[in-house]
């Protein structure tokens, strides 16, 4: 028998296995949610442009860590001891691997909400390579980036295989970072000298 409207609005937004652990599946009902309701307020006032994402990092006097600004928020970047830092924060490349981590990780809790897969734990482990030893000789051909970028993801959930399939390849088609990263990118840049009109 088909279920009524009303029984559709009451039921459960995300399925639960008795005595479920205290984990993301609350989570994911309040997610779910304000993931439908960002649906509806995108239809009724659509964006007319994208947005215009900014990031600013200056090197603080003395100490020279890096102090990255994102809207109101700030990551310090750092150099460990034998580098002429203090270790105060992860290194550039460090912070390239947990942007990874942590976008691959909310796109799951997303689409885990959306699909309706219940979760009760997620972790997200990103790992590369980076050699010092790059573009020296003998070592011309290594790569100066982190390379050989690889992603475990731990999931604890009720369901079964194909589901956390369904999830996984859906993680992968959605995720921005993830996609950054598997596609060729046009990247600009320009110096300009303090005080001084020009651009060098």
């Amino acid at each position: 028998m088909a279920a009524t409207t009303n029984e559709k609005e009451t039921e459960p937004l995300l399925e639960t296995a008795p005595d479920p652990r205290p984990g993301l599946r609350e989570y994911l009902e309040v997610k779910r949610a304000a993931l439908l309701a960002k649906r509806e307020a995108q239809q009724t006032d659509p964006l007319t442009e994208p947005h215009k994402l900014r990031a600013r990092t200056t090197a603080e006097e003395r100490s020279g860590v890096r102090r990255i600004r994102i809207r109101h928020h700030q990551i310090l970047s750092d150099s460990p001891p034998d580098f002429a830092g203090y270790d105060l924060g992860p290194a550039s490349p460090e912070i390239q691997l947990g942007v990874l981590s942590s976008c691959l990780t909310h796109i799951f809790l997303i689409q885990a909400a959306d699909l309706r897969i219940p979760l009760d734990s997620l972790e997200v482990e990103v790992q590369a390579d980076q050699d010092p030893r790059a573009g020296q000789p003998g070592f011309e051909q290594v790569p100066i980036y982190p390379h050989n970028i690889s992603y475990t993801v731990h999931i604890t959930s009720p369901v079964g295989k194909e589901r956390i399939r369904e999830l996984h390849e859906t993680v992968e088609r959605k995720c921005p970072i993830y996609n950054l990263l598997i596609t060729p990118q046009s990247v600009t840049g320009r110096v300009v000298l303090t005080g001084s009109p020009e651009e060098i």
